[in-house]
């Protein structure tokens, strides 16, 4: 089932359970993607429904800095249950520990030394973790690695 579908049928669920929270949520959602639908002139693939999820979960994150700073509690509440529910239609994602262990063959297999080779090890990793992994955390681990 694409993630169009499965939103369509959580969306009916959540009108029958009178979930106005998660309704809008998936509304807001749903509308992003016909955006960007409209923007590519045809049809999203699965990969395409992906990055809009990516980055409508990343919206919100960023957002979260800040509210936290102007102590907007129950706006940062809100925000926070938006990304869980946004979240739970991602892939499973990585953890640190396979970040790192696929971050160390990547850059045994470039031949990386050193921070100055930053971007070549980041240029073939992304590829492998992408929709899986939040580029910030690979970043952060690559760093580590070669540092």
């Amino acid at each position: 089932m694409s993630l169009s579908q499965r939103l369509l049928e959580e969306q009916k669920q959540a009108m029958k359970v009178q979930d106005k929270f998660r309704l809008n949520v998936i509304r807001c959602l749903r509308s992003e993607l016909k955006y960007a639908e409209i923007a590519k002139k045809g049809p999203l693939d699965e990969k395409d429904e992906q990055a809009v999820l990516q980055r409508e979960v990343k919206k919100r994150k960023e957002a979260l800095a800040d509210y936290e700073r102007s102590n907007r509690l129950s706006l940062l509440q809100e925000l926070q249950a938006e990304i869980e529910i946004l979240s739970s239609y991602l892939p499973e994602q990585l953890g640190e520990v396979e970040i790192e262990t696929l971050a160390r063959e990547t850059i045994d297999r470039v031949g990386a030394i050193s921070p100055r080779d930053m971007g070549k090890v980041m240029k073939a990793l992304m590829p492998a973790v992408k929709g899986k992994a939040d580029g910030a955390l690979v970043k952060r681990i690559v760093e580590k690695l070669l540092g």
